[in-house]
């Protein structure tokens, strides 16, 4: 499980492969300068929660990945979550879906 910190206040665990489609979203939607919100789930114990950051580009995000190689990109996956990311409630985890019939795309990192 990789991490999402933002600032020194908000920390989130995701997989790898998650993690970097996120990345990649969130690094998108900020060389375009559109600031957005970003809602999960979190896994809190003693029950469950959800947190929700405003993400521009002056906020200090990290993303640490504890596997040593870079996840493939699913395009479809991407592409859901920039169009969840462009909607009116921000960038939400959506399901990975099946691979399609493109060619491979490149490892990000």
């Amino acid at each position: 499980m990789g991490e999402f910190n933002y600032g020194d206040i908000v920390r989130g665990e995701f997989d790898d492969r998650l993690l970097a489609h996120l990345q990649t979203v969130i690094g998108a939607k900020l060389r375009r300068n559109e600031p957005f919100f970003f809602t999960w789930r979190s896994d809190r114990s003693g029950g469950s929660g959800r947190d929700s950051v405003w993400v521009h580009g002056g906020a200090s995000m990290v993303f640490t990945f504890r596997g040593s190689r870079p996840p493939q990109i699913n395009r479809a996956w991407l592409e859901q979550l920039l169009q969840s990311a462009n909607s009116p409630s921000g960038l939400q985890i959506v399901p990975e879906p099946a691979e399609s019939d493109e060619p491979p795309q490149p490892p990000v990192g």
